[in-house]
């Protein structure tokens, strides 16, 4: 059984900023309640994870010795 690859086109955390964009406006459309606080979470995890990204990616991120 052969993997499906797939060539993306834009980088990880630039991704990972739109889906948090996305997100934040599909709160901002959603009622307050339980939804739209899981819909704010899940953003601000994309976020993080969007940082982490840039963190890890930068060039100036040395190794441990």
């Amino acid at each position: 059984m052969e993997r499906r690859r797939f060539k993306q086109t834009s980088p990880l955390d630039l991704r990972l900023e739109e889906q948090a964009k996305h997100l934040r406006k599909e709160a901002q459309g959603t009622p307050p309640g339980i939804e739209r606080e899981k819909l704010i979470r899940r953003a601000k995890r994309v976020e993080t994870a969007a940082h982490l990204q840039q963190s890890l990616t930068s060039p100036g991120l040395k190794s441990p010795t």
